[in-house]
């Protein structure tokens, strides 16, 4: 292990290695004429998948064999893992505050040379390289499939009612007080699962603050106090159409309620349709872009990569590993990801999308996509948490001022980076 990627690494990690035992995989290796390739992926929904690309890749091939783990608590595995120095040949993570302490740690191979690279979506690969601590040269991911986080609704309620989708705020608010006056609650919470919190945060924020205001506040450039004001004020609102207590719901019951048309809408992400679609498969479930703005001209979708490949450094078979990231992204075998999790592809291609994100293909299309702000909040800071306690106590100036000050405190070794990096380099822009 490097020495600075150790110390960077180790603002994650100092939990990690204390209650878990964990046999080692160990990197690429041959064993006669056979080279090993291992995956471990973080998305254990996704395991049946997974256990499918593993058995026909091993039918497909006899030089190659590909184990692929998908445990509960992967990354937790992976930290303890990269403590150890024990590295699998290829990891499957999010794009979000981990892939930026791993670039940074320089666990990851650059995989500029791959040649499947090209047929990823800009949007997409722009969003890894904004996801950086401090520019790096090289490219260490493969986003393979994305979500998005906005608003779902009830497309035949919606119909009945000749409802029509609101393209600002005031469209919103006054649908909302539509739908209450027949006697309908507009929106379902699960706020009791403090994680919930951040669907309809993050589905606001990027339409009413810049996308880089973390790294905006990490060179000094701008306060969240001040690029956050009116996302809370707005969040407040919101909470006039859910239900008179949405603390008492949990994801599942808010997943429940929605299902069962108790709400209209639902402010979450696309990841919650396997589970409502659950209760009641016949739903008639679509999406719309989260409308904070005042204009409709300044709405964009909330989406982040919700898995990536990454070739680790470690990996002594880096031509294998890459004909098994050709396996994984061939049209066919994404198509199968996508039908099964009802998710968005990152590479280019005529692909299916589900029924369910038809609200927001052109927004998909013309790549007017941001990605999720939480994805460079550091966990040490639990802004699910921070943003629970300030929907119940409903103190604006309070929550601000918490989060800036606790910015400060969980990032300054990020802080002194940038500051290092913007001093060598003599400007102050990226």
């Amino acid at each position: 292990m490097r020495g600075k990627g150790m110390k960077c690494l180790g603002l994650v990690l100092y939990c990690s290695v204390t209650s878990l035992a964990v046999s080692g995989c160990g990197g690429s290796k041959e064993n006669g004429k056979v080279t090993e390739i291992e995956i471990v992926q973080y998305k254990p929904e996704a395991a049946n998948y997974f256990k499918m690309v593993e058995e026909q890749f091993n039918a497909a091939h006899d030089d190659i064999h590909l184990t692929i783990s998908s445990p509960n608590d992967a990354m937790t595995i992976l930290k303890t893992q990269f403590i150890r120095e024990d590295y699998p040949d290829i990891i499957g993570i999010g794009g979000d505050i981990n892939y930026s302490y791993f670039v940074d740690a320089e666990i990851l191979a650059d995989v500029s040379d791959y040649q499947g690279l090209q047929n990823i979506k800009q949007a997409y690969r722009d969003i890894d390289e904004s996801l950086e601590l401090v520019p790096t040269e090289g490219t260490f991911a493969l986003p393979y499939v994305a979500n998005a986080a906005g608003i779902l609704y009830n497309r035949e309620m919606f119909e009945e009612h000749n409802w029509e989708i609101p393209k600002s705020w005031e469209e919103l608010k006054t649908l909302c007080k539509n739908i209450k006056s027949e006697g309908i609650l507009p929106f379902s919470f699960g706020f009791k699962d403090t994680w919930t919190c951040l669907a309809p945060w993050n589905a606001m924020a990027v339409d009413l603050s810049p996308a880089d205001t973390p790294k905006q506040v990490n060179r000094g450039e701008t306060t969240f106090s001040k690029e956050y004001a009116e996302v809370s004020e707005k969040y407040l609102e919101l909470l006039e159409f859910g239900p008179d207590d949405p603390f008492a719901y949990s994801y599942n019951d808010a997943c429940t309620s929605f299902a069962r048309g108790e709400s209209a809408m639902y402010p979450i992400g696309s990841y919650a349709a396997p589970q409502i679609l659950s209760v009641n498969p016949d739903l008639k479930l679509d999406s719309f872009v989260m409308p904070a703005n005042d204009s409709a001209d300044g709405n964009t979708l909330n989406s982040g990569i919700d898995l990536q490949f990454c070739v680790t450094a470690e990996c002594k078979n880096k031509e294998e590993a890459y004909e098994v990231l050709d396996f994984l992204y061939a049209d066919e075998n994404i198509q199968q990801y996508i039908d099964a999790q009802n998710a968005i592809p990152c590479k280019e291609g005529d692909f299916k999308l589900p029924s369910i994100l038809d609200g927001m293909q052109e927004y998909i299309s013309s790549g007017n996509m941001t990605d999720y702000p939480d994805h460079y909040y550091p966990s040490e800071m639990a802004v699910d948490a921070q943003i629970q306690t300030f929907l119940l106590k409903k103190d604006v100036d309070a929550f601000l001022k918490r989060f800036d000050t606790d910015w400060l405190r969980y990032n300054r070794d990020i802080i002194r980076q940038v500051e290092e990096y913007e001093k060598e380099h003599g400007n102050k822009s990226e």
